[in-house]
């Protein structure tokens, strides 16, 4: 074995086995506050879709403010130190009462946003495209195993235990994470350039990538905060077949991801497309499902391009900028994401307790298809590039795209 090959698996190993720890353990925190919030303290759905958003809110803050801004040298050690406080605030949700949820939900946010931007630099610092968007793809199939696992862990720990022993069995997750954290793989200082300088929100990259997880993560939102929720009230199942309903959505996901792992896609603009046109077929049955078996094929359908969408975001960020000029996009595009998951859940309470659940999920349908238009505006940018020379800076995609 070379030393390319050996230096690829040893990156690809502590990636993945963070990215595993991490949002297998965030994932329970998202789709658990709901229930917690919900069935022992009584929250409405406007609360529930709040809390939802409270954690997200404190993402944000730390990737799009401050991780953004960092360079290389400061970002590691946010990130180790960020590692080490999720794994002490994992247990602390046990604790937590009616009050002291929301001061806990926000600190774990913001734990989480120096966490995930950076992983997602480490997986992209591969100069070989297609060994890094192949290692991008790895990193999201890890994403999705771990979604997989999950919601499978989280639905036996409840057949035996309530809802707040969830976050305890979930703890050494955390642990483990922070001591991977260690190893994590930062760029270069010297190679860090000045994020202002950066066209970011100019790129045609970054607007496909945004554009593209858009149309997905909105309802993908609603479907965290309000899904167990629904299956609960509407579909009359228990709370650990709640959970257990959300894993069939995640294995189908870790279906697609595989497939890109193995098949790294030329074409970003045709799945993207697919991704989208299975999202509003999955929208559609979940408003005309009436039993829980249409509920469960709705799922399936949507856990595909939750599978295809956010690979194909950052990959569409890995080709159109910089390996020094990818930290302030990620981090922009990660709170982009974060921002998706304050603004949804909150107006979807608003909207859930005035339409109803249901409804909800149809009114989602047509801002799919509206962002699906906006997207054919920029996505033949990220296809082009990959047909031409090397990108020495990112300036020049922006301006080959107002040509």
């Amino acid at each position: 074995m070379n030393r390319k090959n050996l230096q690829f698996i040893q990156i690809l190993l502590v990636i993945v086995s963070m990215t595993f720890a991490i949002r297998a353990s965030n994932n329970m925190i998202m789709t658990t506050i709901p229930l917690l919030s919900k069935y022992y303290f009584h929250f409405t759905q406007t609360e529930v879709g709040i809390i939802s958003g409270a954690l997200s809110l404190g993402t944000f803050i730390s990737s799009g403010i401050i991780n953004s801004k960092l360079k290389s040298n400061s970002r590691r050690k946010l990130f180790i130190s960020s590692s080490i406080g999720y794994a002490i605030i994992l247990p602390i949700f046990y604790f937590v009462n009616s009050d002291t949820i929301w001061l806990v939900s926000i600190l774990a946010g913001i734990t989480l946003g120096a966490i995930m931007p950076n992983i997602i630099n480490s997986a992209g610092l591969l100069e070989d495209r297609k060994a890094r968007e192949r290692l991008l793809s790895i990193y999201t199939l890890a994403l999705s195993a771990s979604l997989v696992a999950g919601p499978a862990i989280e639905t036996a720990i409840l057949s035996f235990y309530p809802i707040p022993f969830v976050f305890l069995f979930f703890a050494p997750l955390g642990i483990a994470a922070a001591i991977l954290s260690f190893f994590i793989k930062f760029p270069e200082e010297k190679k860090e350039g000045n994020a202002t300088k950066i066209k970011v929100f100019e790129n045609p990259g970054f607007k496909t990538a945004v554009i593209n997880i858009l149309a997905y993560n909105i309802p993908f939102s609603v479907i965290l905060a309000f899904g167990g929720i629904y299956a609960v009230e509407y579909l009359h199942v228990s709370y650990a077949g709640a959970t257990g309903l959300l894993s069939t959505f995640f294995v189908t996901s870790f279906l697609a991801r595989i497939y890109l792992s193995i098949k790294p896609p030329n074409s970003v603009r045709l799945h993207a497309y697919t991704a989208i046109s299975m999202t509003v077929l999955g929208l559609l049955l979940i408003l005309l499902s009436s039993n829980i078996y249409l509920f469960i094929v709705a799922l399936l359908i949507l856990g595909f391009p939750h599978g295809l969408t956010y690979p194909l975001s950052i990959i569409s960020i890995s080709r159109t900028f910089k390996q020094e000029e990818r930290n302030p996009a990620n981090s922009q595009f990660f709170a982009i994401m974060m921002i998706i998951g304050v603004v949804t859940p909150t107006l979807a309470g608003f909207v859930a307790n005035a339409i109803g659940l249901k409804d909800l999920f149809g009114v989602l349908i047509p801002i799919v298809l509206l962002l699906l238009a906006m997207l054919s505006k920029y996505v033949k940018y990220v296809d082009d590039v990959i047909s031409e020379k090397p990108i020495k800076n990112s300036s020049s995609i922006v301006k080959n795209s107002k040509t």
